[in-house]
């Protein structure tokens, strides 16, 4: 079960990190990454660290796609990750 949850804060980290590189990007005029990067990773497990990182780096938390979607991602994500842990000890 652990190494579910280590996969998990392992790709969190990951995207956190994305969001804190791209708004250094943006304050120094360079190349971006671009707003579909950052949305997949946030829906390919990465809720969690996109929120983070939204909030941390005060990035994109104006665009809709990213104030709505970023949360409700998380929100599914962590659920998930909930009832795979109780399905693994056996509860569910």
């Amino acid at each position: 079960m652990s190494l579910w949850w280590g996969l998990y804060a392992a790709v969190n980290v990951v995207v956190f990190a994305l969001y804190g590189v791209d708004k250094r990007r943006a304050r120094r005029d360079m190349w971006r990454i671009s707003e579909r990067t950052l949305l997949i990773g946030a829906w390919c497990m990465g809720g969690v660290g996109a929120w983070l990182g939204m909030r941390a780096f005060h990035h994109k938390t104006r665009h809709a796609a990213f104030a709505i979607g970023v949360p409700v991602a998380a929100v599914l994500q962590l659920l998930i990750m909930g009832a795979v842990s109780l399905k693994l000890v056996g509860i569910l």
